[in-house]
């Protein structure tokens, strides 16, 4: 077996020289995705390895100018989770990090590991595409923020640069007026230990007659990458929130979809759960956004 360089910087300007001079190292920080790759033969572990987990700066959920959030590159998933202030304006994403793996995974795995690792079914996807988040990436040359829906190219391939590093996820500031609701569900056979047959992502402005003013929709599982589809969201836009309007916004989304056929299902099979995922996270949005009207 080949060794492995290993490197283990102490803060984000050792980090930003060592990938410098190692452009083609492999990032790992939980490593829960990458350790599970090489085991089950899907990937050989690279020749270097860049250690983050020491990088303080990577860590932590901060407020940032006008009510946006930074959320750094090595903040858990159940740090995410459990974030009053995510839960309250962005809860669609603490929906997506609590189903991700199991309670030891979402204690170990990263949201910045997650996003680089590009799976079409990746939990956050959805939800970082409805709040058109940004990703923050750093070098030795400097910083960079790149918009989500355009960082992630297809399966477990980024526009990330040799020698760059995911250093943190921006939400831009939620518009709580009128009331907003947000969700995220997913399709799984098993409630551990998982990942999405197929999910969705919603996110609702609704008045006090029950109007939509503003609709958010993507998906996850049915295409290269999480994809938002703005035709379903047309279905539901200015108009009053009943279930024909939602039914008929999970069938355009559902049209939409570009599923395969993999182990876990078929395309038919996820093709029609669309439609179901969909609906079931738009009135979850619904649910959310009244609560808040009271």
């Amino acid at each position: 077996m080949t060794a492995v360089e290993y490197f283990e910087p102490a803060d984000l300007k050792q980090a930003r020289d060592l990938l410098s001079r190692h452009p083609s190292a492999a990032i790992v920080a939980g490593g829960t995705d990458l350790v599970v790759g090489s085991r089950s033969g899907k990937r050989a572990l690279p020749k270097s390895l860049v250690a983050i987990h020491r990088v303080n700066e990577l860590r932590g959920i901060e407020g940032q100018h006008r009510g946006g959030l930074r959320i750094g590159a090595l903040t858990s998933h159940a740090d995410v989770e459990s974030s009053s202030v995510v839960l309250r304006d962005w809860s669609a994403l603490a929906d997506a990090c609590a189903l991700v793996g199991s309670p030891a995974t979402r204690h170990l795995g990263t949201i910045g590991g997650n996003v680089c690792n590009a799976s079409p079914a990746m939990e956050v996807g959805g939800p970082l595409i409805i709040f058109d988040a940004r990703v923050e990436l750093a070098s030795r040359g400097g910083k960079r923020t790149v918009p989500f829906h355009e960082f992630v190219t297809g399966p477990g391939r980024t526009a990330a640069k040799a020698g760059e590093l995911l250093t943190a996820v921006i939400l831009p500031a939620s518009n709580r007026r009128p009331p907003v609701g947000s969700a995220y569900l997913r399709l799984e056979y098993r409630q551990a230990m998982e990942i999405a047959v197929v999910g969705a992502a919603a996110l609702v402005a609704v008045d006090r007659r029950g109007n939509c003013k503003r609709a958010r929709i993507a998906l996850t599982a049915v295409a290269p990458t999480c994809i938002r589809v703005r035709a379903a969201e047309e279905m539901i836009e200015g108009k009053r929130l009943g279930d024909g309007v939602i039914d008929e916004a999970a069938r355009a989304a559902a049209a939409l979809a570009r599923p395969i056929d993999d182990v876990r299902a078929s395309a038919d099979y996820r093709r029609e759960m669309v439609a179901v995922i969909v609906a079931r996270a738009i009135n979850r949005a619904v649910a959310r956004a009244q609560e808040a009207v009271r």
